[in-house]
């Protein structure tokens, strides 16, 4: 990332914070009796959000070392007062809903008619360990995908043919695929057509979505019957798979799962950073469409 990019990105999110930080503390109840920090802290709150984007976009493997090692020592033009490092972990805590409300509200790309959806799990620990982990007891659960069984959550997202996230929720990890599309929440940004996997296959969901806009195509199982289906439908369900590369680069360039957290709002906060961060990039895996010549193809 550029001094420029990174300039851009903190005022944005400078903006947001000015914005947001007194409409936050109109509705914060007090508790009588508790003693409240009033002081300004050293960093503000847009320079901790910007930090938490930054390491999601370089390839350090923890947040202390990523902190330490190059914000504190290759970055001081840039943030002039730095905090230890515990403090920016309490901090980091602090900044969770602000990274929440600006990913749903500024950082989500939006539909344009045609989208792909699919899950990825997030895994917590190592399934032999998952009786002895006590980090995302109550939080997570056991599930199983295509790699078999895991514990942990599951990341489900809607993508355009852009490669932008436009929809996303977080479930634990025995919930089913099709759960989220059954949420009109959850289906309020999109329309038009939907590509999926066999694992969404469902006649009462399919005919629920179609009264919404959203025309839900998937693969055929083996034991169903055929039924016809327009080509460019049949060549855009082929380049549904760029949803895992988007699954890819979300775990391996932007850091979104990995077993090091040691509490749940740590573990919320990475992932909202990550998200915010592939949205970012510069470039991401898109469906390629218009090298596709309609003309030629006959429905």
């Amino acid at each position: 990332m550029t001094t420029a990019n990174l300039i851009e990105i903190f005022c944005i999110l400078d903006e947001f914070c000015k914005f947001f930080a007194p409409e936050l503390k109109k509705h914060t109840i007090q508790v009588p009796g508790k003693r409240h920090r009033n002081r300004p802290s050293r960093m503000s709150d847009s320079e901790i959000m910007t930090i938490l984007i930054l390491f999601h976009t370089h390839r350090f493997r923890d947040l202390k070392s990523f902190y330490l090692g190059y914000v504190c020592q290759h970055m001081r033009k840039d943030f002039p007062n730095p905090v230890s490092y515990n403090r920016f972990v309490e901090r980091q805590a602090q900044v969770g809903l602000h990274l929440l409300l600006f990913l749903q509200t500024c950082a989500l790309g939006k539909c344009t008619g045609i989208s792909i959806i699919d899950s990825t799990p997030l895994v917590s620990c190592h399934i032999k360990r998952e009786k002895q982990h006590k980090t995302m007891k109550g939080w997570a659960a056991k599930g199983k995908c295509t790699m078999g069984w895991f514990y942990g959550f599951k990341l489900h997202l809607v993508i355009n043919d852009k490669g932008e996230i436009i929809q996303w929720q977080l479930t634990p990890g025995n919930v089913d695929d099709r759960e989220p599309l059954k949420n009109r929440a959850f289906t309020e940004r999109l329309f038009g057509k939907l590509f999926a996997d066999r694992g969404y296959i469902s006649q009462d969901l399919f005919e629920m979505l179609f009264v919404d806009d959203i025309h839900l195509v998937t693969k055929l199982k083996r034991n169903m019957k055929n039924s016809l289906m327009n080509l460019y439908d049949k060549i855009l369900l082929r380049k549904r798979s760029v949803i895992e590369t988007v699954n890819d680069e979300l775990k391996n360039i932007c850091q979104i799962e990995h077993t090091r957290h040691r509490s749940v709002d740590n573990f919320a906060t990475n992932l909202f950073a990550g998200l915010i961060a592939y949205n970012l990039l510069p470039k991401k895996p898109s469906m390629n469409i218009e090298i596709i010549d309609k003309s030629k193809l006959i429905a």
